[in-house]
């Protein structure tokens, strides 16, 4: 291939098709703010009316799962790590599978609008107080990081504006979660995998071009060492193995899909049960596809470069900066295309904050406002969601502008707060799971959760693992007709990969640091998951959770599992109204009967659910 080529800038149609993105996004906002008589009730705000239909929840679960650090951070992984990345597909199935059939059933039919209601129905306010704290700071906090990072990085290599990007999508982000509430976020997301999408396969189009063929793409990656799929190495201090992701990223990932707010409020805002797991399933595809299209991106890259590594030669600062300079690269002789790229990664970033502002507001709304003002009519409390949404979305720009000042210390509190993720899925299966758990177990089994997640993930930030545990492959210069010598690709191997701003180096590596902090990152939600369920059993047990008289509602039921082939049992009209089984006898008195009739019934939260 020789040397690249300067690679171009950005020209005005760029900004044109990056412009027209945002336009669109707050337009459909405007839409959802007066379409059917407007955002009446706090309800319609923050749950769409419990009226949504599957594929729009789906593509909306897809897009807000798949922020901007995807789409620059997964081709980068795959070039630097190979493509064993691709074992996550195995991985989401088996998320989605766990969300839809252990999480999602006890969701719904409780009715409720936040998750950590459910924990106050199944243990107490406290355990309901400590969930809903640091859903709020970790939330806030990874928001900041996802506006700030892919503009950081974008703006290094393409030149565009830092700051007009952040303030642009974080207003434009409010904007429209002020204005239309759940629909317009879930609608804008749909519209937002269609960029992320087609800016994935104009690259991968273009680099298959440039290339020669998707089978030198693949010729190439293969005599990089970069299609590693068969590691079943069981060791967990290996970074990535197939056991590793399979078991790790399952949990990891569990406790985004399963139990954060922002996911299960939108699975929540169907029609149906049928059509909420429905809407799992079909994100599932859309999880295969933008897999699959940014382990393509990756391989491109790494065929483009394999002879010239821009990262070794220093032509970018960092790995995430390498997705953007290739496009700039193959895609500079079509105006707007890098644009479209640019649109892309931002689509990703857009509805991840979206989702998030939106969440925020509900959590608020339902777990600190309504307690404290019971007596607020509906109407005021729809323009309190709305002022919700225009505080989060200030608190995150602010949070993106502090990420610039201590970008390393954010990602070190996020990557910390990521592990809170699995203690608190910890909690919910403790709830859902097991009949005898009680709050002493709940509180206990989550404190010494983060206790254990902390201890492991504080110790990866200052220790971090060496190389041959990360095992990240050679990246070559040679092809690079520079003034380089051929040695100089020794320095990718010995740069730390962490990016913690207090490492502490050359220190005696003791046999702690060796093996538990080196733990592969996917385990540290399992061991704060595992550690929670075991630690909360064994504490309810022994302060007599077994006396203890539940409702069988907050539990996961042999009928809720069995209720998935009601289906073939009845004739056609399932679909539109589907009543759900009920164990506590009270199907006969009409106010305790659990049929959601479809959008006449404005109170949709069931009467039987407010005992």
């Amino acid at each position: 291939m020789g040397a690249p080529r300067d690679i171009g800038t950005f020209v005005v149609w760029d900004y044109v098709v990056f412009a027209g993105m945002l336009l669109i996004s707050a337009v459909i906002g405007i839409y959802y703010a007066f379409a059917g008589g407007g955002q009446q009730t706090s309800k319609d705000f923050l749950m769409g009316g419990r009226r949504m239909t599957a594929v729009p929840v789906a593509l909306s679960l897809t897009a807000s799962f798949m922020s901007a650090v995807t789409v620059l951070g997964t081709p980068s992984e795959v070039y630097r790590f190979g493509a064993i990345f691709s074992i996550f597909a195995i991985t989401y199935f088996l998320v989605v599978v766990l969300s839809a059939e252990v999480f999602l059933p006890v969701f719904y039919k409780l009715g409720i609008t936040s998750t950590y209601e459910y924990l106050e129905l199944r243990f107490n306010k406290c355990v309901r107080l400590c969930g809903t704290v640091l859903f709020i700071v970790q939330t806030i906090l990874y928001t900041g990081i996802v506006i700030y990072a892919p503009a950081l990085a974008l703006n290094q290599v393409t030149g565009f504006d830092l700051w007009g990007v952040v303030v642009a999508t974080g207003v434009v982000c409010t904007f429209y979660c002020t204005m239309g509430g759940l629909k317009a976020v879930i609608w804008t997301d749909v519209f937002q995998v269609g960029i992320m999408v087609a800016g994935f396969t104009s690259v991968i189009i273009k680099a298959a071009l440039v290339q020669g063929g998707i089978s030198t793409i693949i010729n190439d990656a293969a005599n990089g060492g970069r299609l590693n799929f068969w590691n079943f190495n069981p060791n967990p201090l290996q970074r990535h193995t197939f056991w590793t992701i399979i078991i790790g990223g399952t949990f990891t990932w569990t406790s985004i899909y399963g139990v954060n707010q922002s996911q299960v409020q939108r699975y929540i805002s169907c029609k149906s049960r049928f059509q909420a797991k429905l809407s799992l399933y079909i994100n599932l595809l859309g999880l295969w596809v933008i897999l699959v299209c940014s382990v393509l991106c990756g391989l491109a890259l790494y065929s483009r470069y394999h002879d010239c590594d821009p990262w070794t030669a220093k032509k970018v600062s960092a790995p995430d900066q390498l997705m953007p300079y290739l496009v700039l690269d193959i895609l500079q002789d079509y105006p707007g295309l890098p644009g479209l790229f640019v649109a892309c990664a931002y689509s990703g970033t857009l509805s991840t904050v979206s989702s998030s502002i939106n969440a925020l507001a509900a959590v608020t709304m339902e777990d600190l406002v309504k307690p404290r003002f019971p007596s607020l009519s509906e109407k005021s409390l729809s323009w309190v969601s709305q002022g919700m949404s225009v505080l989060f979305g200030a608190l995150c720009i602010g949070m993106a502008a502090l990420a610039s000042l201590m970008g390393a210390l954010l990602q070190a509190a996020l990557s910390i707060f990521g592990m809170l993720g699995g203690p608190l899925m910890g909690l919910f299966a403790l709830g859902i799971l097991v009949p005898f758990a009680n709050s002493i177990g709940a509180l206990g089994g989550l404190l010494s959760g983060f206790a254990a997640s902390l201890w492991v993930g504080i110790g990866a930030q200052l220790y971090p693992p060496l190389p041959e545990r990360m095992m990240p492959l050679r990246l070559e210069t040679y092809g690079c007709n520079s003034t380089y010598n051929g040695t100089s690709w020794m320095t990718t191997t010995e740069t730390p990969f962490s990016t913690s701003a207090f490492q502490v180096h050359n220190i005696e590596r003791t046999p702690l640091m060796d093996n538990w902090y080196s733990l592969s990152y996917l385990y540290f939600s399992t061991v704060g998951t595992l550690v929670t369920l075991f630690v909360g059993m064994l504490l309810s047990v022994s302060t007599g959770g077994r006396k203890q008289n539940i409702d069988c509602r907050f539990l996961l039921t042999k009928e809720d599992f069995l209720s998935n082939f009601d289906i073939f049992k009845k004739k056609k009209q399932v679909l539109s109204y589907k009543s759900h089984p009920v164990e506590d006898g009270g199907t006969d008195n009409p106010a305790f009967n659990h049929i959601e009739l479809n959008g006449t019934d404005q109170s949709s939260k069931i009467n039987g659910t407010r005992l």
